[in-house]
């Protein structure tokens, strides 16, 4: 073998050795929502990262943060974590991601979710992110009009679609237009109900009662938190219900539709074992999901009064009965 291919082989096998052999690392967790209601998330990721050889406990710490929905604690977070000097801060949705960015330009950060991340700003571009922040995309946008489809379909003479969204949230400002203009080529009007920080959920849901046919909330930390009341109030304004993911129908919502987050948080443990070994954020592509879940939730159809047509149970990963 000659020198040259022999040093290359030596520096890939150091690269690549199991994590076991290197120093304990801390990592700083940044959940948007609840301990609770990240369970299945954060269990698949902590699993995953310890068949990459980063187990708890042994070589790897973990400074778990949670804001439950509180967009104020963003920032308040994020700058506890940059102050302990973790050696990576993984977070997750879109206005998380730039509060921690703005915290630190030098503490990698890694997203395991974020609905637009060039569109958002949180990185350069898909290929080569630069910086110190890389993850995976969730492609949220880029699925709207599929979502919308699905509506109309559940809901026969769908002409007015509602939209629950927040105000400066550069996500969801995205989301919006491109589903206003997937709505515009299927002939459905979109009224938008933008909520600030003191503006109340029950009342925004109310406003629309009789004035629109369905409801269309986009995966926002605060709505996340309050899903079980959204659901309540969309029930009872007799509005059909679409999401991004499945939680929210598990809490009774109608439909969900869009990528799958427990897959891609067992995504974000191969990106963050990758930094931990040594490689750059900004070298590693951003990621986009490859699963992706239509669930449907019939307890709530029935209550509607809605018929789930056969060719549509059939489309479903999931039904909840």
């Amino acid at each position: 073998m000659r020198r040259r291919e022999f040093i290359a082989l030596l520096g890939s096998a150091i690269l690549s050795a199991p994590a076991r052999a290197q120093q304990s690392r801390t990592i700083g967790l940044l959940g948007s929502g609840s301990e609770a209601a990240q369970k299945q998330w954060t269990a698949a990721f902590v699993q995953r990262m310890a068949q990459l050889g980063w187990s708890e406990g042994n070589n790897l710490k973990i400074e778990y943060r949670w804001a439950d929905g509180r967009n104020e604690r963003f920032a308040e977070i994020a700058a506890e974590l940059v102050k302990l000097n973790v050696d990576l801060i993984l977070t997750h949705n879109t206005v998380p991601t730039l509060v921690t960015k703005q915290a630190t330009s030098k503490i990698p950060i890694i997203f395991a979710t974020a609905g637009d991340p060039v569109g958002s700003g949180i990185v350069a571009s898909l290929a080569r992110p630069g910086g110190n922040v890389t993850g995976l995309s969730g492609q949220a946008s880029d699925t709207a009009g599929k979502r919308i489809e699905l509506l109309r379909e559940m809901t026969p003479g769908l002409l007015q679609l509602g939209m629950l969204t927040e105000t400066g949230n550069a996500y969801a400002a995205l989301d919006v237009k491109e589903a206003q203009r997937a709505a515009r080529t299927l002939k459905v009007l979109v009224q938008t109900v933008e909520l600030g920080p003191t503006d109340k959920i029950v009342a925004a849901i109310n406003s629309l009662k009789g004035r629109v046919q369905a409801l269309y909330v986009l995966p926002i930390p605060r709505f996340f938190a309050n899903r079980v009341e959204i659901n309540a109030a969309s029930l009872a304004a007799g509005l059909s219900t679409m999401y991004v993911i499945r939680e929210y129908v598990q809490a009774g919502g109608l439909m969900s539709y869009g990528p799958n987050w427990p897959s891609m948080w067992r995504r974000a443990a191969d990106i963050v074992a990758k930094v931990l070994n040594g490689i750059k954020p900004g070298d590693i592509p951003v990621e986009q999901p490859t699963e992706f879940d239509f669930i449907i939730n019939l307890r709530t159809a029935r209550a509607l009064g809605l018929s789930v047509t056969p060719a549509l149970l059939a489309r479903a990963d999931e039904v909840i009965e």
